[in-house]
């Protein structure tokens, strides 16, 4: 028992912040560093943390109350919400805690229950959904694993877009409703999802998961910890919870049973207004997880991450977001919940007309016809159409080469030829967002460009402070693949290109006609920006290819140039793309 006791010893304030009275979601050891999120909601599994950290005097009983408490109404009764809204997040802490009667922590746990079995006969499933793996492999044919819940109870959006129940949430489920789950068990087994072991570990009803004319899929492995959680279930049932017990049977756990005794509020609480916007986003059957969205301004972001492990590119369907490498900031970006107007931006103009719009919703803020963002593994894209042309952008980090591709494919729709001018834009940092942050205009007083006419070029990179430092390289280039290419110019200083008072909506440099200035070298705010046009003729199609990327060394900066002046080498990144997706994703 004492070494029991001594093995039982754990420190729990090392993940404890109190500026915030929260738990951290863990501590990275790579980068000696605690994660950036929280355990912030009681319904969770955390919640048993929380409560033997308080018992121990680790941490101050305020931290209990700091969780939140955000309501749901569920079938006529309060019950709290979680995350994800699986079974494990409200069961598992029932294995070892005590449930007292007509508290808050009983009625949300019953209600769970409950919203769970109404799931699943609304979907002609047996319930239990929680955490668990489904009919997805890597290249090891190792089942993936991941969360999947109830929509309604949990906050994470798109839980209705899978459908895989697990045996073990309802063998923890026997706690709260015991004849409700043993049929459903009996049920499953009936259904073949048992083998020598004991359950399978899921049963796949996912439509996009399956192989053609299969309604579901058996997720034949055994995990176990999810056995062990069901044996300790089962236990509980037959013999007066003895495990509930013995850990009552700790003084310091007893002490603290005051906390789990909190009622029912009764008064005004949050209240968590579920369904109260419906969905804009609609999965597409012929690739698995794409999704589609026709506005460019959702209530809430969606957003898109494409990388190939060292460049990432975040993109949302409004056409912000921005691009890492490594831990280095490329582009600016700065966190806020009404504005997106970061990244990196195509301008087009119709020089007839002086018509300025953009490839997708940022940064102009223009509406046009058939909008579309089209978010896969492998790419993100844009589509809509406006004054007889056809603009679709598609959206690509390499796999082999630090880079992400934009290729802007223009169809015009008139039995006129058109001229269109593209203009790219993006804020150039080459620093931890950090840094950046804390001190962007010094940091900004580092960057140095050049311009390579001849290769339609954009270089960029940081004066070293010591002997030791090796700045890295950013490249910005556009080619014309198809159609004809008028002259390049570039603009490396924002002020220029903003001008004074000014703004991405509407920029100075997108109010006059005459090519960028092709200011480089140590600028004040610096920028990447290049600027050509395309003719188009009738009926016809142009393709215009953006690559932005960073490098070691300039040398490997001007072999990128040069390589992706090639069409081949630009249709290479895009298929390598997409099999990496299949392969790795």
């Amino acid at each position: 028992a004492k070494q029991c006791d001594d093995l039982a010893v754990a420190d729990f304030t090392y993940l404890y912040d109190p500026a915030r009275e929260l738990f951290f979601t863990g501590f990275n050891v790579s980068e000696h560093r605690s994660d950036s999120s929280f355990y912030d909601l009681l319904a969770s599994e955390a919640r048993l943390c929380s409560y033997v950290a308080i018992a121990l005097g680790q941490i101050p009983q305020e931290h209990w109350f700091s969780l939140s408490r955000l309501l749901v109404v569920s079938r006529g009764a309060p019950a709290l919400v979680s995350w994800s809204g699986s079974m494990f997040e409200y069961l598992m802490p029932l294995l070892v805690m005590p449930n007292i009667e007509n508290t808050l922590l009983d009625h949300t746990c019953k209600a769970a229950v409950q919203q769970q079995i109404e799931y699943g006969r609304l979907n002609g499933v047996p319930w239990g959904i929680s955490e668990s793996g489904y009919n997805r492999t890597d290249v090891h044919l190792n089942y993936q694993y991941r969360a999947f819940g109830v929509p309604g109870l949990g906050l994470k959006r798109g839980l209705s877009e899978d459908l895989v129940v697990a045996p073990y949430a309802t063998a923890m489920a026997l706690m709260v409703a015991p004849r409700q789950a043993c049929e459903n068990l009996q049920r499953m087994a009936a259904d073949g999802r048992s083998g020598a072991y004991g359950f399978y570990e899921a049963a796949d009803y996912t439509p996009a998961h399956l192989p053609p004319d299969e309604t579901s899929v058996t997720i034949r492995s055994f995990m176990a910890h999810h056995q062990g959680m069901s044996l300790v279930a089962l236990d509980n049932l037959l013999h007066d919870s003895p495990m509930q017990r013995r850990f009552m049977a700790c003084p310091p756990c007893k002490a603290a049973e005051l906390l789990l005794q909190e009622r029912v509020p009764k008064t005004a609480a949050s209240v968590f207004a579920r369904n109260a916007v419906p969905e804009t986003v609609r999965m597409l059957s012929g690739e698995s997880g794409m999704r589609l969205f026709t506005t460019p301004t959702p209530p809430v972001p969606e957003v898109h991450l494409l990388s190939n492990g060292r460049y990432h590119v975040a993109i949302s369907s409004a056409g912000g977001g921005y691009s890492r490498w490594h831990d280095l900031a490329v582009t600016r970006w700065r966190e806020d919940a009404t504005c997106d107007g970061w990244g990196l931006f195509v301008y087009l103009r119709d020089p007839a007309t002086g018509d300025v719009w953009s490839n997708a919703h940022q940064p102009t803020l223009r509406a046009t016809k058939g909008y579309e963002a089209i978010f896969t593994q492998a790419r993100a894209e844009f589509r809509q159409r406006h004054i007889g042309l056809d603009i679709h952008t598609e959206i690509s980090v390499s796999p082999e080469d630090d880079v992400e591709l934009r290729r802007i494919t223009i169809t015009n729709r008139t039995p006129d030829a058109r001229v269109v001018e593209l203009t790219s834009y993006a804020e150039v940092v080459l620093a931890t967002q950090a840094a950046d942050e804390a001190h962007p205009v010094f940091n900004n007083l580092f960057v140095q460009t050049e311009f390579a006419p001849a290769s339609s070029a954009i270089l960029c990179t940081r004066r070293a402070r010591s002997h030791e430092e090796r700045p890295p390289w950013l490249l910005h280039l556009m080619m014309v693949q198809a159609g004809e290419p008028g002259e390049v110019s570039c603009e490396t200083d924002r002020s220029r290109f903003i001008g004074r008072g000014g703004s991405l909506v509407a920029p100075a440099a997108m109010h006059t006609m005459a090519p960028l200035s092709n200011t480089v070298g140590s600028v004040l705010d610096p920028i990447v920006s290049l600027r050509r046009t395309v003719t188009i003729p009738p009926h016809g199609t142009a393709a215009v290819d953006l690559i932005l990327g960073v490098t070691e060394n300039r040398a490997t900066a001007l072999a990128h140039v040069e390589k992706y002046q090639s069409l081949r080498m630009a249709d290479r990144a895009f298929d390598l793309a997409w099999t990496h997706s299949q392969v790795t994703l």
